[in-house]
Parts: C-alpha cells; sequence; structure tokens
C-alpha cells in the first residue's frame, strides 16, 4: 500500500507523536509498504527531517508549542488537499495526539478529501476528546487537588491548554485499561505509576511506571471490563482502534474514565503491549490498523 503518516502537531504532545511515527514508519516499511511522513506543521518530512524528527525521545516535560499554532492552522485550511502524497495515498495513518489532529478538526477535513484515514471520525473524535482538563491528552494541564485552595491555579495551568476547563472528582484506585481493536477488545492491561497520577513523567520516562499485560485480575472482572470498553467504542461510534481507561475503587467499583481515538503507538506504548499480549506484534498491528481505515465495518461514526 501507498500510504501517509500523518504525524507532529501543534500540541505538547508533539514529541510523543514523532515518537509513535517512528516506529509506525519502520513497522509499515518492513511490512513492504510505501511510506511517506507528512507533518502537519511544516508538510512533507525529507529524508533528512526524518533521522531528525522521528526519534523515540519524548523527554520528562511537554514542550512549548504555541507558536506552530498558526503554521498548522494554514496546513489545515489548505496545504493537505494539494499534496499528492497525501490525496495519492491508499490510507492515512493518523499518529497525532489532542488538539485539532486528534479532535477531529483534521478529520472533518480528511472527510472532505476523501482519503480513507486511520482511527474514529470527526464527530466521533470530537466526543472522544471533550475531556479533562479540556480536549488534551497525555494529562497534559492536569492537577491533583487537596483542597479548594489550589483551584485557582489550577484553571490558570488548565487554561494554558484551552479556553474550557473541566473538573472531576479524582477516584482512587487501581488504572487498568482495554484496547479495541477492530470489534475486539484485547487483554486488560494495569498501569501503576510511581506519582500518584499517571502523568506525563510517568507516561513517558522509564522506570516511571510499571504496565503489566495482561493485569492480574480474574476472568470474571477482565471480562466486564472487556465489554464496557467495548460498550464504550460503540457508544461513541469509534472507528478502527480505540483504548479505553477505568478506575477500579478499592470498593470494587468501576469508573470509566475516558476513551482514547489515537491512542500512543510506541512499540511499548499501552495499545501495542496489550496487542502483543493477544499475540499480534507490533508491524501487524500497524498493518491491521491501516486495514480498517475507512472501512464501513468498523464503527466509524461522524
Amino acid at each position: 500500500m501507498q500510504i501517509a503518516v500523518i504525524t507532529g502537531g501543534a500540541t505538547p504532545e508533539r514529541t510523543v507523536a514523532f515518537a509513535g511515527a517512528a516506529q509506525i514508519v519502520e513497522a509499515l516499511r518492513s511490512r513492504g509498504h510505501a511510506v511517506r511522513v507528512v507533518d502537519t506543521v511544516t508538510g512533507l518530512l525529507s529524508p533528512t527531517d526524518e533521522q531528525r524528527l522521528l526519534t523515540p525521545a519524548v523527554g520528562r516535560e511537554p514542550p512549548a508549542v504555541a507558536e506552530l499554532d498558526d503554521r498548522e492552522r494554514a496546513m489545515l485550511s489548505n496545504g493537505l488537499a494539494e499534496r499528492k502524497e497525501v490525496t495519492g495515498a491508499d490510507v492515512l495513518f493518523l499518529c497525532l495526539h489532542g488538539g485539532r489532529g486528534e479532535g477531529g478538526i483534521l478529520q472533518a477535513v480528511l472527510d472532505v478529501i476523501g482519503v480513507p484515514y486511520t482511527g474514529s471520525g470527526a464527530l466521533a473524535s470530537a466526543l472522544a476528546m471533550d475531556k479533562e482538563p479540556s480536549r488534551m491528552g497525555s494529562s497534559v494541564g492536569m492537577t491533583l487537588l487537596r483542597n479548594a485552595e489550589g483551584l485557582d491555579a489550577a484553571v490558570r495551568v488548565a487554561r494554558a491548554y484551552d479556553a474550557d476547563v473541566m473538573a472531576e472528582q479524582f477516584i482512587a484506585g487501581r488504572e487498568l485499561t482495554v484496547g479495541v481493536l477492530g470489534d475486539v477488545p484485547l487483554p486488560v492491561g494495569e498501569i501503576i505509576p510511581k506519582h500518584e497520577l499517571f502523568d506525563y513523567e510517568c507516561k513517558y520516562t522509564p522506570g516511571m511506571s510499571e504496565e503489566i499485560f495482561p493485569a492480574t485480575v480474574d476472568t470474571k472482572l477482565a471480562r466486564q471490563l472487556q465489554e464496557l470498553a467495548l460498550t464504550a467504542h460503540r457508544a461513541l461510534k469509534l472507528g478502527g482502534y480505540s483504548r479505553v481507561d477505568f478506575r477500579l475503587s478499592p470498593e470494587g467499583d468501576i469508573f470509566c474514565l475516558e476513551a482514547n481515538t489515537l491512542p500512543g503507538m510506541t512499540r511499548t506504548s499501552l495499545l501495542p503491549q496489550a496487542a502483543r499480549a493477544a499475540g499480534i506484534e507490533f508491524p501487524e498491528l500497524c498493518e491491521r490498523i491501516c486495514r480498517l481505515a475507512g472501512n464501513s465495518g468498523s464503527g466509524r461514526g461522524g
């Protein structure tokens, strides 16, 4: 297949997207596909650009990307539709996190262009992205409060990333996650972070979290979590693949925290680990995701 990997983006998760794209590109090329890489900010990456930008390094803190915002806006409004590597591709593999790339705007543009793309449609992407602190991922902008004294400061932190701010009750307990591929739930995983929140540092710094696949849970609970993940996936009309995160309280109550329409895609990200636990290695996972792109049976909504 002719595949264009769309990555980068003007969000604090830009380096996360590049890290995933680096490994997606390598995996798909190893399967014999012709792969080009397009940054939503700068356009087509040359081989030199690929070597410079597509690295597994993420860093302990998100980068400042405010200066990239106008450039991405221009690219999405008129640049993508003019690029042959985009319009001529068999499929677009979206490796973007947060902002316009995951929140439905890019998906709406691609619907107009008419090229199949991975993941969920515009409406489903927008619905799933409306979450804490608001329309951001990787726990960027989140603050854990113990009392009301820090509320104003927490709101200021969140508003640095979005005009809307979401506040919700903190739920203590085990952090569990279930990936969905096609319409099939993958094995349950558990995340044990060094911090109380599975924050940016814990997500991307080696040794700051323990990730267990499959999770040590009984068969009944595992099946229940998988059924709930699939229910959330279908209710939001997500397409292709997703990852649904849960908290299991000390009392045994299950809380669905969020659904991720474009979950992390490095080889050690949560969804690829779940796929590996199901016997699906990373190159095959990437290829399966491509084959689900634009598939009417993939459940894409919006």
